[in-house]
């Protein structure tokens, strides 16, 4: 995602500790300091699986690898028969960001019940402290391990098991989840992890994009160009700070994880990617341009792509609901993505 939407004025800097030297910082989310400690202000609460869950949806936290401290928030809806499967990844610019920031789990748990779909939640490891592509190995470990619990799944997971169709999986996310799920699926695409076998019963039916967060050394017209309220969900500077946190050390913002389209990345013609990819762009982000461009890219390279526009939002306004009319956008979104997973499961 990006640096998350906020008042300064809240961020109180309670218990305080001095470090030192602040080497980078995002006001409100996260400070960097030169003896290596970095600090994260509880802006957005994290909260318990079963905070504030209306009718008609279960959900609870299953370890992945109890060694790195992967783990996922799965969300059920009581629909009737076997559904469709979303592995989701949040957004924070790699940087911050949880699977159960209270922001995420409302708006994960209202998309399981309106689009009919098992979710898993992936609470990957953050930057700087695990820089790329750790976030993208385990993203990659959630889709393996899924796939070990398809094939000889526990007996206490069977009350999520039981509801899945394998064979309609999509991945999905938002700002870096968004990022995330792209890398992801070209990573699993390229060893043939998606063609359903007798040992693999998982199906890429599609792969959804909400508001990608890619990047690039020239600045694309709606960086340099689209003022950004102080409160805004992303700005340049943030961007540019998380892409100094996540990359290794020495890469610039043109490295293919941060600008697929960038000299040196992969010809997206190569690319081994699912029969369907959903784009979601807001109009009011600074990202806009470089999202109709990535999906331009994708259309001329033969791959199927639908972009949707979502007027008069800026970045994140699904989960911020920080726009008057964010609220008729969000049920926009939703509906956008019921329609393609229905449609392509």
């Amino acid at each position: 995602m990006a640096a998350i939407s906020f008042d300064p004025r809240l961020n109180h800097q309670v218990g305080k500790k001095n470090h030192g030297v602040v080497l980078e910082e995002i006001e409100g989310l996260i400070r960097v300091y030169k003896d290596g400690n970095v600090e994260r202000p509880p802006l957005i609460p994290n909260v318990p699986c079963t905070a504030a869950l209306g009718a008609g949806v279960t959900a609870r936290d299953v370890v992945i690898d109890r060694f790195t401290n992967l783990w996922a928030r799965i969300y059920v809806p009581s629909c009737p028969g076997r559904l469709p499967v979303l592995v989701y990844f949040h957004g924070g610019g790699f940087c911050v960001g949880s699977a159960a920031w209270s922001c995420y789990h409302d708006f994960i748990a209202n998309l399981a019940v309106k689009a009919g779909c098992v979710i898993l939640s992936i609470n990957y490891r953050l930057a700087p402290e695990n820089q790329l592509p750790t976030a993208y190995e385990d993203g990659t470990n959630a889709v393996v391990w899924l796939k070990q619990q398809a094939l000889n799944g526990s007996s206490e997971n069977k009350w999520w098991l039981s509801k899945c169709s394998f064979s309609s999986l999509f991945l999905g996310g938002d700002s870096a989840g968004a990022n995330i799920a792209y890398h992801v699926t070209t990573r699993l695409g390229s060893n043939g992890t998606f063609e359903p076998t007798i040992t693999n019963p998982l199906c890429l039916k599609g792969t959804i994009l909400i508001q990608p967060f890619f990047g690039g050394e020239a600045r694309t017209g709606s960086e340099k160009n689209s003022r950004q309220p102080p409160n805004s969900a992303l700005t340049l500077s943030a961007s540019d700070t998380y892409w100094r946190l996540s990359l290794p050390a020495g890469d610039n913002r043109d490295h293919p994880w941060c600008n697929p389209l960038a000299n040196g990345a992969s010809k997206l013609r190569d690319l081994a990617l699912p029969s369907a990819m959903l784009v979601c762009i807001s109009e009011m982000d600074i990202l806009k341009d470089r999202n109709s461009e990535f999906c331009n890219a994708l259309a001329s390279a033969g791959k199927r792509v639908e972009a949707v526009m979502h007027k008069g939002v800026g970045h994140a306004f699904q989960i911020l609901h920080n726009s008057p009319n964010a609220q008729t956008r969000i049920q926009e979104m939703v509906s956008h993505l019921k329609s393609f997973i229905n449609e392509n499961q």
